[in-house]
């Protein structure tokens, strides 16, 4: 009995040991924790999408991120900086709290338990990832062949805006001060892009709007502010808490009808988004 009550102790330490490392399977809270913000939109708005680089490892509750995101209910969006472990919590928070259900695919680029959890032996997943209120389909990941100081690379998808099929682009530029090494990876991209009609590009570039870098993509597609243009940088926005644009909604073959960036606590990237009409 003794040997058998010291195994059941051990095993007992063990477990406890494992919770602390992995977490818990599931968020915790109730819907009634979370009431849905007074301005928030109660619907998925079919024809929005959105770009938001979610800061990892920064330490942010993932309730108050899908608080942010159900601020604007958008159809599509894109993340950076994604462990998979936070977007898993952030979706359950979004279907349980506030009713927005989304499909979701991830772009991985990297292994890294100091960033994204788990254990060490097998560290969460980090890198991109799109939800999407409709269907995704043809998913493709690519990882940059040099990602700067850290592994970067695109996700895309085919899935519905405003009604029609749209091929979705979601990526993370090289770090700041790595010119060169964003200049072969927009190469990458934009020519990924150029094979489509109709296209949303959302994403972290890194990099101002008149950065010679991202010339391959201006020539290729327009922000989803008419305003923001490597000729008017002056008139970007800042989408970053060290006031520089660094994200943006490119469109191809889509027309913009509205945008926002807001401000957020919850990482050092603000939300943008965008409605947009593909008729």
């Amino acid at each position: 009995m003794l040997h058998g009550r010291g195994t059941l102790s051990v095993a007992g330490a063990l477990a406890v040991v494992c919770l602390l490392l992995v977490g818990p399977s599931a968020p915790s809270g109730t819907p009634s924790s979370r009431p849905l913000p007074a301005e928030a939109v109660r619907h998925v708005v079919p024809n929005r999408v959105m770009t938001w680089n979610i800061c990892n490892p920064c330490g942010r509750d993932n309730a108050d991120r899908a608080a942010e995101i159900a601020r604007y209910a958008p159809q599509v969006i894109g993340m950076q900086e994604a462990c998979v472990r936070d977007v898993e919590r952030i979706r359950w928070y979004l279907s349980t709290l506030y009713g927005l259900v989304y499909h979701v695919e991830y772009g991985t680029v990297l292994r890294d338990w100091s960033r994204c959890g788990g254990v060490p032996w097998s560290p969460g997943a980090f890198g991109q990832a799109v939800l999407s209120a409709a269907p995704m389909t043809d998913p493709v990941r690519v990882e940059y062949p040099d990602g700067g100081s850290e592994d970067r690379g695109y996700l895309a998808v085919t899935t519905t805006v405003g009604g029609r099929s749209v091929r979705v682009f979601d990526t993370h530029l090289a770090q700041r001060r790595q010119e060169t090494v964003r200049a072969g990876q927009v190469g990458v991209l934009a020519a990924a892009v150029a094979r489509h009609d109709r296209a949303v590009v959302l994403g972290d570039f890194n990099a101002v709007a008149d950065a010679p870098e991202l010339a391959p993509m201006w020539a290729l597609a327009a922000d989803a502010d008419p305003r923001c243009r490597p000729s008017t940088p002056g008139n970007c926005e800042p989408t970053t808490d060290w006031q520089s644009r660094f994200d943006y909604v490119f469109l191809k073959g889509v027309a913009p009808l509205a945008h926002r960036v807001h401000p957020t606590r919850y990482s050092d990237h603000h939300l943008l988004y965008a409605d947009l009409t593909t008729a």
